[in-house]
């Protein structure tokens, strides 16, 4: 069966590996972001990799005239539909606390403007009964941290968002899986001081196939990430909120 990935934020490096997965398998692709020339260069790219096809279409989380037109054009491929969400924005939290405003655009971009997208999406999955959403999050949504934890807040909102449709959507054979990867080696990380076990963009796609094979609703990676923020968790908050971390 064809098989069909709209990819938000596709020019992110763990897009960038899931889409070269993916073209592998001669899936079609819906490469969506702001950087039109940057998306172009990487359709190309998924083209010679063996996609069936490849095409760059412009989403900007906070403008959702972009919306409907990736959605009309996934619409008109036969066969199964999936999307995976890798759209987000993390500014320093010291820049988030000296200009507040800055809170509107990272909850757009990691949690309302995805959201929205995705419930747009919804109905086309549901008359078709299947398909698979995933909706990459992150390890900083499991529990408020001083050093992000706007950041944490967004994700943690997408999180529960993607709780909620796999609860609506599963009803009709659709799998919606979240992805809370730890630290990726990516542009988004670059120069954060403290990283340590930093997983590849790769390492994380290969996860997240592995995951949607085996219909998994939440996967850590890597896997470790599990066993640390379960204890993150549960570190009494009266200690916790004396920890720099």
């Amino acid at each position: 069966m064809n098989q069909t990935w709209i990819i938000l934020g596709a020019t992110s490096s763990m897009a960038r590996a899931l889409a070269r997965r993916l073209s592998s398998q001669g899936a079609t692709l819906i490469l969506a972001g702001r950087d039109m020339d940057e998306l172009g260069r990487l359709a190309t790219d998924c083209d010679l990799r063996g996609a069936s096809c490849a095409e760059a279409m412009r989403f900007d989380a906070r403008d959702a005239a972009t919306f409907a037109p990736i959605i009309d054009r996934a619409a008109q491929e036969d066969g199964m539909l999936n999307a995976a969400v890798f759209v987000g924005s993390m500014p320093e939290q010291a820049d988030i606390d000296t200009n507040p405003a800055l809170i509107d655009g990272v909850m757009a971009d990691n949690h309302t403007g995805p959201a929205r997208f995705l419930h747009m999406l919804a109905p086309i999955l549901e008359e078709r009964g299947g398909g698979t959403i995933v909706g990459v999050g992150s390890v900083a949504g499991d529990r408020g941290r001083l050093g992000n934890y706007v950041y944490g807040a967004s994700k943690a909102g997408f999180a529960t968002y993607l709780s909620g449709l796999r609860n609506r959507l599963g009803r009709a054979g659709v799998h919606v899986m979240t992805v809370k990867p730890g630290f990726v080696d990516t542009s988004m990380t670059w120069g954060i001081d403290g990283m340590f076990l930093v997983a590849s963009p790769d390492d994380v796609a290969r996860g997240i196939l592995k995951g949607v094979s085996r219909g998994r609703n939440v996967i850590y990676t890597p896997f470790f990430w599990r066993y640390i923020m379960l204890i993150i968790r549960h570190v009494p908050e009266f200690i916790f909120k004396k920890l720099s971390i």
